[in-house]
């Protein structure tokens, strides 16, 4: 009897994969190869921004903030942080929000990592 194994991608894997796309702006790309289609997106309490489920709702949510983006500046994201099945990354952007004028925002994003998928983001800032 043959027996195959799959292997799944492991958190520091995706964490890399994570990096290497964020430093060439491909953030579309991170949600499309890396999220779980059920991923949770968690928001600090005192955000504008509402809690999601689902892969759909958080590729509308990037399209509401693209939409709401006048020019983007600048942007940059840190090295990613490993620890069991979470990785965290300092991030930050310098931005011009239509109506609101330039803003620097800096934020620490923790990511949960399950079956080689990203099944929960949660930012802090």
């Amino acid at each position: 009897m043959e027996t195959t194994t799959e292997k799944t991608t492991t958190t520091q894997e995706v964490a890399d994969r994570f990096y290497e796309l964020a430093q060439q702006g491909k953030f579309d790309q991170i949600q499309d190869e890396l999220y779980d289609e059920n991923v949770r997106s968690v928001e600090p309490a005192h955000s504008n921004w509402q809690n999601v489920q689902g892969i759909d709702k958080i590729k509308e949510k990037a399209k509401q903030w693209q939409e709401m983006t006048e020019e983007m500046h600048g942007g940059y994201t840190g090295k990613p942080q490993v620890a069991g099945n979470f990785f965290s990354c300092v991030m930050g952007m310098d931005v011009t929000i239509k109506g609101q004028g330039r803003v620097k925002m800096d934020e620490i994003a923790v990511y949960e990592v399950k079956d080689g998928k990203i099944v929960l983001e949660h930012f802090f800032f």
